[in-house]
């Protein structure tokens, strides 16, 4: 469905931005019968903690883009929008959100030639020039170690939230 659509996440930023919010993820779900357009959007500069997004701005920002998809060639009669904050466990989809929650706990899962990998650090932010000459995302592991995640071998990437 999504290859049919292949503005549709530019279109949602730009639409959620005149909103007054920021996209972090949008994917396709469900099934062919049943299709679900998941958005996740966070305040623009918050940080885990401190507010964030509420039940009430998030149906209302569902309200506004029903009218627009639903006009929209290419998306599927019957489809579901959920439209939800990123939780506590926001995930990490772009470069900038490597910048954003710098010091923050993530969890990474990438793949490499010997298979899936996967592991928990301190973000410290993007460097430029990695695998490709690509960005890749740079984390603090607890033994000390940093290490360098090329973003494109990225499968799942989260902030991690520790319960005080």
């Amino acid at each position: 469905m999504v290859s049919r659509l292949p503005d549709l996440e530019g279109e949602l930023e730009a639409r959620l931005g005149a909103l007054g919010f920021e996209l972090v993820q949008v994917e396709w779900a469900g099934t062919p019968r049943r299709p679900i357009l998941r958005i996740r959007m966070d305040l623009p500069d918050s940080q885990p903690g401190t507010g964030g997004v509420t039940v009430d701005q998030c149906a209302w920002v569902s309200r506004q883009l029903e009218r627009w998809l639903d006009r929209l060639p290419g998306i599927p009669d019957g489809y579901v929008l959920e439209v939800s904050s990123p939780g506590v466990e926001r995930p990490l989809v772009r470069a900038r959100d490597w910048v954003r929650f710098r010091g923050q706990v993530a969890k990474v899962r990438w793949r490499t030639e010997e298979g899936p990998v996967s592991v928990e650090g301190e973000i410290l932010g993007v460097e430029e020039g990695g695998e490709g000459g690509g960005e890749a995302g740079v984390l603090l592991l607890s033994g000390g170690e940093e290490i360098r995640i090329p973003f494109h071998r990225i499968q799942r990437a989260h902030l991690l939230f520790r319960w005080k």
